[in-house]
């Protein structure tokens, strides 16, 4: 895998859980993630920079592919390992 995976997400949040799981099972060894409950500013900046308030927020590369939602219909149509992929 090749590409970046930044996650926006807090420690609590179930489908931030999800989230790193699928992305595990996909091969993914690092996530970067950027904790908005430890640093509330920073959700200010994800919000500004997705439109959307609620974590998970990740983006592959430099594409935002959303939610946990999100990525797992990526995941079920294929493009998710496009995307890993690089």
């Amino acid at each position: 895998m090749n590409a970046r995976v930044l996650m926006y997400c807090t420690e609590v949040c179930p489908y931030c859980v999800r989230a790193e799981h699928l992305l595990r099972a996909r091969g993914v060894a690092e996530i970067e993630k950027i904790r908005v409950d430890l640093q509330p500013e920073l959700r200010v900046e994800m919000t500004e920079k997705t439109g959307r308030r609620t974590v998970p927020q990740i983006y592959i590369g430099a594409r935002h592919v959303g939610g946990y939602d999100d990525m797992a219909a990526l995941d079920k149509s294929g493009e998710l390992a496009r995307l890993l992929a690089g």
